[in-house]
């Protein structure tokens, strides 16, 4: 039996109910105005909070009581006619199954960490949900990452297991003996591979009782690898409070959800936006979360989705906005699409235009951290300037400062700061893990300074500049030049290389290399040299980290820092367009 039949079938509505009560317990309604005064900072943060138990469980006991969402919380597609629809009981079911996974046959403990590499399949939810009911801290990663990537990760985390699918097993294989930390490593796969774990074999012989561990707001809950300027990715550490409660305003206030509402987030599953806009957002108001498992994004497949299927917010990368509005979107009929939302990169104010004038709806644009999550957004009901990012989200209050963290007037461009006051806001993350350095540096003053630069009008409004680093944002991707840098350095062809971003008109900026060649190979023919050299990152990094153009130098700007260096060549670039 294949795993979605597995999962679809094993455990139907009759058998859920049947068997819940078992487990099930009497929980207070859920408190949205405790909720949201917690989040505008008007109450005080609960000692205790896990998003298991404070929320899911409760709408698990409305909907028993027929008080609840008459929708799934979760419906998942793949579209080659597999579906598997959950309710919030039957995914209270289900998470805890998997949460006797984890602290059963995975030997995991409260604190431990999992590194959870899979694409978009039910499982990543349930994993989700499981890590918060046993307190184990979840290490989410793409499915492109290489050998290379996996093996850092788990060195740097000293994560105890992985998870991942039969398509990565193998390249996890290569590398395990290198971590002395991983103990065990879970398959999610129809079939069995020898010393891993079957995921599917373990649920269904795990008992669907378990008492959710009491966590405090601020134990932390999950780790996010994330690219820098300099050195290997950082890992940033987010608690329960940052994450579960952190993320309530998110729904409410710039997804606009309600209980009757299907969400479709077609972020990664490895980016915060998947915990933020298919987990948390959501589930807190109660609202579907809607999957499609398409491995890659197809502009068809999507349109033809919003026409078949009852969504009513879409969420999605500017990138998916911009191939979008390229086909005659009048020939499609969303018949029930209300609220588009984008977040991840700059959108462009014409593609904006076009979607409102094929569609009749805007495009409601937020802004972002790994580290802080939603900083600021357009909101329903809020006049839209095109190309702006919105105003500051009700729980921050957002300044433009100089070097110095002084507030500088409407209009002036320089760095966007969140104002901190003497004790961290629950909401922001609670550390880079192991570099205590890189976390102070992230404050100047009395503002957190989130290292993009920007300015804001006389009416609040939030224009983005670019960033103050040279990180690159291609498709809602964050590509560290270094890493790049590094990967080009290793081939014999390349005596130096500068990455920097490039503007591009689908995905907002591309890699570029600006590549200085060794002696031996300057005579080559350069289009052959520069496919062989994509090939080569693409192998050895992430495959949405190669350099989409290269440029052959003589020689690179002298100077003395290598950010200044990219520094000059963005900007020469940039100005180009």
């Amino acid at each position: 039996m294949s795993l979605i039949n597995l999962l679809q079938s094993s455990w139907s509505t009759h058998t859920l109910r049947r068997l819940f009560h078992q487990y099930h317990k009497t929980f207070a309604p859920l408190n949205f105005s405790y909720y949201e005064a917690v989040s505008r900072c008007e109450q005080e943060v609960p000692e205790y909070f896990n998003f298991a138990s404070d929320v899911l469980d409760k709408w698990s006991q409305i909907e028993k009581e027929r008080k609840g969402p008459s929708n799934p919380a979760l419906w998942w597609i793949n579209g080659k006619g597999d579906e598997i629809k959950w309710s919030f009981e039957e995914l209270g079911f289900l998470s805890q199954k998997v949460a006797n996974v984890l602290s059963g046959p995975c030997s995991l403990e409260r604190g431990d960490r999992v590194l959870v590499i899979l694409p978009r399949i039910p499982e990543w939810w349930l994993l989700s949900v499981a890590c918060m009911r046993t307190g184990v801290i979840i290490i989410p990663g793409t499915t492109q990452l290489t050998a290379q990537d996996i093996c850092y990760r788990l060195l740097a985390s000293k994560a105890k297991c992985i998870i991942t699918t039969d398509v990565l097993a193998p390249v996890v294989d290569s590398v395990a003996s290198k971590s002395q930390f991983l103990k065990t490593k879970l398959i999610v796969s129809e079939s069995r591979r020898a010393e891993w774990l079957n995921f599917s074999d373990l649920l269904k012989a795990a008992s669907a009782i378990h008492n959710c561990v009491k966590t405090k707001t601020q134990d932390p809950m999950a780790i996010y690898f994330t690219s820098g300027t300099t050195g290997s990715p950082k890992m940033v550490e987010h608690s329960y409070g940052s994450f579960g409660l952190g993320f309530f305003l998110l729904g409410s206030y710039w997804m606009n959800l309600t209980p009757s509402d299907i969400l479709w987030n077609m972020s990664d599953t490895a980016w915060v936006k998947a915990a933020a806009g298919s987990v948390f957002g959501p589930w807190f108001q109660g609202s579907c979360v809607f999957i499609h498992a398409m491995p890659q994004f197809d502009a068809r497949e999507t349109l033809n989705t919003l026409c078949r299927y009852p969504v009513t917010t879409l969420c999605s990368a500017p990138t998916a906005y911009r191939v979008l509005v390229q086909h005659d979107l009048t020939r499609y009929a969303f018949k029930t699409l209300k609220h588009c939302l984008t977040a991840g990169e700059p959108l462009n104010p014409d593609v904006m235009a076009q979607w409102k004038s094929q569609t009749g709806l805007n495009i409601y644009e937020g802004y972002g951290q790994t580290e802080i999550g939603m900083v600021c957004a357009n909101t329903k009901g809020m006049k839209i300037k095109p190309g702006s990012l919105g105003k500051a989200a009700p729980h921050y209050d957002i300044s433009i400062v100089d070097e110095n963290g002084s507030v500088l007037p409407p209009g002036k461009e320089g760095d966007i700061a969140v104002k901190v006051d003497a004790k961290w806001p629950f909401t922001f993350f609670t550390r880079y893990v192991d570099d205590p350095v890189k976390t102070a540096s992230t404050i100047r003053g009395n503002f957190y300074i989130t290292g993009d630069r920007g300015s804001m009008d006389e009416d609040g409004y939030i224009w983005f500049m670019g960033r103050s680093d040279d990180i690159i944002i291609s498709s809602g991707y964050r590509i560290g030049p270094f890493e790049i840098e590094s990967a080009l350095i290793e081939h014999p062809a390349v005596a130096e290389s500068a990455v920097v971003s490039s503007p591009d008109p689908t995905r907002g900026e591309v890699v570029k290399a600006f590549v200085v060649l060794s002696p031996p190979f300057k005579s080559q023919d350069p289009k052959k040299l520069a496919r062989e050299l994509q090939d080569y990152v693409r192998k050895v990094t992430a495959p949405y980290k190669y350099p989409r153009k290269i440029e052959f130098v003589q020689q690179l700007p002298k100077t003395i820092t290598g950010k200044i260096r990219r520094n000059e060549l963005r900007n020469k670039e940039w100005r180009k367009t």
